[in-house]
């Protein structure tokens, strides 16, 4: 498609003002994270690392951010499991209500997260409660985990659409038995998307705030869930944007990360 020279200017312009509106802000909160004054007055008078270590001597952002990683971790176990059974069952079979059970895996990540949470909420509360189980790390990992698994299952079962089951069959003809097949063969060819479908369900559960507030129960804090509690504290305002900062840092990596797999995975598909 031939474009005028005014036609591409202006797609310049409103590409350049749409990661502006969305990466500015990320930029201000790294700079405020160092603004000297604790009001975060702009432009900041000066730079210093004085709040990043007050935030590290912070028990509350400290025990967050294990709980954060806990609540992650747990739920990217989840969700690799699950997601990866499933979207083997999707990509290498065919049974009645296939693109039921797809829709119905891929839909929690479509949902709005309070909708999400209160369901999960009236759910725990009807169906753990009796059972002595309170809210807790446990509820909050189960809740991640449910649109954790969208993430998984979309890499992994993309990466097996366009990978052909004839290696598989011709290592059986060999005499390799299911599991051997699986090992040799099939792990090595989805490994990629595993780890890409992991790092971006632990970005995802990490920044986690609507869910979590449903299902976490007193006494579980998250970092992001931290964050929002505080920020309404004038005297805790320079450690918030340092924790905000850090939590940007924290999630750029896998999301990254995860990218290049998914790049990697793409070329070597298509060689």
């Amino acid at each position: 498609m031939h474009l005028t020279r005014s036609a591409r200017l202006w797609l310049r312009v409103a590409a350049a003002t749409g990661f502006a509106v969305i990466y500015v802000p990320l930029v201000l909160v790294v700079v405020n994270s160092l603004n000297p004054d604790r009001s975060a007055s702009w432009p900041p008078p000066g730079l210093t690392a004085h709040w990043w270590t007050v935030a590290w001597h912070n028990s509350g952002a400290r025990a967050a951010l294990w709980v954060s990683v806990k609540a992650g971790l747990g739920a990217t176990a989840v969700a690799l499991v699950l997601g990866t059974l499933i979207a083997f069952a999707v990509a290498r079979r065919r049974f009645f209500g296939r693109d039921a059970v797809s829709f119905v895996v891929v839909l929690p990540i479509a949902l709005p997260g309070i909708v999400t949470g209160i369901a999960l909420n009236s759910a725990f509360s009807a169906v753990l409660a009796p059972l002595g189980v309170g809210l807790g790390l446990f509820t909050v990992i189960v809740g991640h985990a449910t649109f954790c698994i969208v993430v998984v299952f979309n890499n992994v079962a993309a990466r097996l659409r366009r990978t052909s089951g004839a290696l598989e069959d011709a290592a059986a003809d060999l005499g390799a038995h299911t599991f051997r097949a699986f090992a040799d063969i099939t792990f090595p060819l989805v490994r990629p998307a595993l780890v890409a479908g992991g790092l971006l369900a632990f970005a995802l559960s990490f920044d986690e705030i609507v869910v979590t507030t449903f299902t976490a129960g007193p006494g579980v804090e998250t970092l992001p869930v931290w964050i929002f509690g505080n920020m309404t504290r004038p005297q805790q305002a320079p450690v918030v944007n340092v924790v905000a900062a850090v939590l940007v840092l924290l999630s750029v990596v896998p999301i990254y990360a995860a990218q290049r797999l998914s790049a990697d995975t793409a070329t070597s598909s298509r060689v």
